[in-house]
């Protein structure tokens, strides 16, 4: 009992300090600020999960820094005048600019719909705006179904996510760990796939998670 409870710790020890550097690598890739924020695209690609991100896709369009704004993920039962409300916007000529995608119910469906949006019209760069926390499984996902365009990111800062001292803040740690833990997820799915390793229903399910663009 006692050496199995030593090679117990050993393995669990074995397994906690990979994941804890992970961890500290991914936070490093979280961005703190937009690094290019005068880039024009062919578009704008929207996430939902949060009013701040559709605010600022928004207002990108009213700077004129793409052609179209395209917000993925979007609940049915939300159009696009809906969307200029909760934007706080309320000008036409921005809402003949702005389509809805409401196919997407996670990260990868948000990649997939924008992949089929871009290539239906022919675009090849895009800047894509979701919280910086969310900002590196998005690409992730978006290099993998988008791999010919150029992805530039806009991440926005929520006030309730706290970047300073972040582990001794719960909500963000909490939020901070479980997006790290998604995109670890993600990084395995998309190895496998390309390995031709078929992952089993219960593994798909816990690494896609419906809610959208908030991961």
């Amino acid at each position: 009992m006692r050496l199995a409870g030593i090679i117990l710790c050993a393995t669990a020890l074995g397994m906690a300090l990979p994941w804890s550097a992970g961890l500290l690598r991914f936070v490093g890739s979280i961005p703190h600020q937009v690094a290019d924020p005068m880039r024009r695209t062919d578009a704008i690609i929207v996430l939902t999960g949060g009013s701040e991100r559709l605010a600022t896709g928004v207002r990108l369009l009213a700077e004129d820094r793409a052609d179209r704004v395209f917000v993925s993920g979007v609940h049915p039962s939300v159009d696009v005048d809906r969307l200029m409300k909760l934007a706080g916007r309320t000008d036409a000529r921005l809402e003949d600019r702005i389509e809805a995608g409401h196919g997407a119910l996670d990260t990868t469906g948000n990649a997939q719909e924008t992949a089929a949006w871009m290539r239906a019209r022919g675009y090849r760069s895009l800047r894509l705006v979701t919280g910086s926390y969310h900002m590196p499984r998005s690409l992730l996902e978006f290099h993998e179904a988008l791999p010919e365009a150029e992805v530039v990111p806009h991440p926005v800062f929520p006030d309730r996510v706290e970047r300073s001292n972040w582990w001794f803040r719960p909500g963000t740690a909490t939020l901070i760990i479980g997006e790290y833990n998604k995109f670890l997820l993600a990084n395995i799915e998309h190895w496998a796939v390309r390995a031709g390793f078929p992952l089993p229903l219960p593994f798909r399910m816990t690494a896609r998670r419906p809610g959208g663009g908030t991961g």
